[in-house]
């Protein structure tokens, strides 16, 4: 048998606003430990150097934590333009410094379009990508660099939100982006383009898939809940599983054919709207009761993908 978690058996997605100064790991560390939560997982790391929307998912929302690591962000970052730094964020040491003072906020909306669109990006030493299994950032803490391969990632958003010429010209951005894309790699080669290197001086994720900073929780407004032990409210803060998956269109079901699709038969669902992959949820007297994911057959059918458990 299987070790038993201990805590509360609680499922649902906090909307966390992650603070400055800690690792994603240790943010859902702690959002679990107020909720007694049996099990909890992040959806998407954040470094330590930035803030914002950190989904956390509990129990059965974690079965579907991946369909929000693979979804778009949006950031608001500022970048410093005449220094370069090893991390290629404020966290690094000053590598290189130059003069940007010549630089306009003309000159800086001038080469944005370079980066717009499906674009060539090379990860930065300081990131958990492996490298014959080990993170690229415990190399880089030991002096090594190795090579890295260019990886395809879609900015469909790239806005200047301010300027401020100087020495060090400070430069604010709005960036909406593909999973997998380094807002450092972005201002590191932001910088090169313009010739005066750059880095990220500030960061915060302002969307994560569906969910926005307008729904996030700091630790301030959860720990007093916990204090007093107020697992109720807490857990009324929790948004439903499917919140995750607004994005997958949605087929609903009859008694019997959700039971075929319980006991893993698929089934033909009338009235199908077009996709591959569906929200499958249960018609029932009080409501639409949501079941899981399925998946399109090539003969029209419904296969059951990942479904809920003690459905």
């Amino acid at each position: 048998m299987g070790r038993r978690r201990k805590g509360r058996e609680v499922s649902g997605i906090l909307v966390l606003d992650k603070p400055l100064e800690r690792s994603s790991n240790s943010a859902m560390i702690v959002a679990r430990a107020i909720y007694k939560a049996a099990k909890a997982g992040h959806t998407g790391a954040l470094d330590p150097l930035a803030s914002g929307v950190l989904p956390i998912c509990f129990g059965e929302a974690t079965k579907f934590s991946q369909y929000l690591l693979d979804a778009d962000k949006v950031y608001r970052t500022t970048v410093v333009l005449g220094e370069q730094r090893s991390t290629g964020d404020a966290e690094g040491k000053v590598v290189a410094i130059l003069d940007a003072s010549r630089l306009s906020e003309a000159d800086v909306e001038a080469v944005l379009p370079d980066f717009r669109g499906e674009i060539l990006q090379v990860p930065p030493m300081h990131s958990a990508l492996k490298k014959d299994g080990k993170p690229l950032y415990e190399l880089a803490r030991k002096g090594v660099e190795v090579e890295r391969e260019a990886r395809p990632v879609t900015i469909s958003c790239l806005e200047l939100e301010g300027f401020r010429p100087g020495a060090r010209a400070e430069v604010d951005l709005l960036v909406h982006c593909s999973k997998g894309t380094y807002i450092r790699s972005l201002a590191e080669d932001i910088g090169a383009a313009l010739a005066v290197g750059g880095y990220v001086s500030a960061l915060r994720r302002v969307q994560a898939g569906p969910f926005d900073e307008s729904q996030a929780l700091d630790f301030e407004a959860l720990q007093p809940l916990r204090d007093r032990e107020a697992f109720d409210e807490l857990d009324a803060l929790l948004l439903p599983l499917d919140t995750a998956l607004s994005h997958i269109p949605a087929a609903r079901l009859g008694e019997v054919a959700a039971g075929f699709l319980r006991n893993g038969q698929a089934v033909f669902v009338p009235q199908l709207p077009s996709g591959e992959l569906f929200r499958l949820y249960e018609t029932t007297p009080s409501g639409p009761v949501f079941m899981g994911l399925g998946e399109l057959l090539a003969d029209g059918r419904i296969t059951p993908r990942r479904l809920l458990a003690n459905m």
